[in-house]
């Protein structure tokens, strides 16, 4: 299935049908007065979120949608149908604009959360809407009211507890794949990911879980439109904890933060607020220290004298990752104790 989080669609919401000019005329009954209905009302625009669609592949090839018009009014006080309403389904975690203003009409965070976008227009009154004590047979009528029309751009942002950020061939894919459901393509090759992952981690102590959002690999520059990492980073903005995963054999000895300070500058390019975020390092491929024990303490030295809170893992091995739950799990589900 092909990954789209943003469709530009235009939409048009029901024109109202006209009203009726019809007078009675039946046998054997005289003085047949007016009797002509009003017409129904256009139909309105909704979006609706739901957690059965996780993209908006819906919107790619089919981009204008129209609510029914209502129906024109009868002889005999009939009123005119309304226009059916036309509901357009996207995922949850979906933000509605105005393409031409970018203003934000709607921000759908819950499952089933509906929103009103376009009315339709009003039906137009029939003949026997105007009777008066000084108009006993009027001949006016009206039409129904246009429908209103609206470019919309949507762009879906994922809702995730976890945002899990790294260069590529990290092994961001392998970590997801081992502690969720979640089989994403690996391979030995850098950029294997071209599209964002969603999994959920279980703690069957908690009986809980966590939805963790891995980005294609960023790459520095990446704010500026370097690399696929940076279209994706919306994905991350909603989440509460930034896990970042570095490669342990790519490290270097004498600034073995490197790419940690890099990933940081570029998550700040694009957004400030994801560096007022909760954040966790995890190193990972420490598989690969297991002939040379000595040179991953060193590792873990400096990496650690740098005050950020660190794991060291191997999502290829497993080794590790159990304590990365525990943590998880602590930071997550288990209660703040006041001092």
């Amino acid at each position: 299935m092909n990954f789209i989080d943003e469709a530009i669609i235009s939409i048009k919401s029901g024109k109202g049908g006209k009203g009726c000019l019809s007078f009675r005329r039946e046998k054997f009954i005289p003085r047949g007065g007016p009797d002509g209905g009003d017409g129904g009302r256009g139909g309105d625009v909704f979006i609706r979120a739901t957690e059965r669609l996780n993209t908006l592949l819906d919107y790619a090839y089919k981009r204008v949608f129209k609510a029914r018009d209502g129906q024109a009014g009868r002889g005999r006080d009939q009123k005119g149908s309304d226009g059916e309403d036309l509901i357009l389904e996207v995922p949850v975690g979906t933000l509605v604009y105005n393409h031409e203003t970018q203003e934000v009409l709607a921000d759908l965070t819950q499952n089933d959360q509906q929103v009103m976008i376009l009315a339709g227009g009003q039906g137009g009154r029939g003949n026997h809407s105007f009777v008066s004590s000084n108009n006993r047979s009027p001949r006016k009528f009206q039409p129904g009211m246009p429908g209103a029309e609206l470019k919309l751009k949507l762009a879906m942002k994922s809702l995730a507890d976890i945002g899990l950020v790294g260069l590529p061939n990290a092994g961001k894919s392998t970590l997801i794949s081992k502690l969720t459901m979640a089989r994403p393509k690996i391979a030995s090759y850098p950029f294997t990911t071209i599209s964002p992952h969603l999994g959920v981690i279980r703690f069957e102590e908690e009986d809980k879980a966590l939805i963790m959002a891995d980005i294609p690999g960023l790459i520095e520059g990446a704010s500026e439109g370097r690399g696929l990492g940076h279209r994706f980073l919306k994905h991350i903005e909603r989440t509460r904890l930034l896990v970042f995963l570095l490669d342990a054999s790519a490290m270097d000895p004498a600034e073995p933060l490197q790419d940690f300070q890099m990933l940081c500058m570029e998550l700040e390019r694009h957004e400030p607020a994801l560096m007022q975020k909760e954040r966790l390092l995890l190193v990972n491929k420490i598989d690969l220290y297991q002939e040379n024990r000595s040179g991953l303490l060193d590792l873990e030295k400096a990496v650690s004298e740098a005050g950020q809170e660190v794991l060291f893992v191997s999502a290829l091995t497993e080794e590790g990752l159990e304590a990365f739950k525990s943590v998880l799990a602590r930071k997550f589900f288990k209660p703040k104790v006041d001092a």
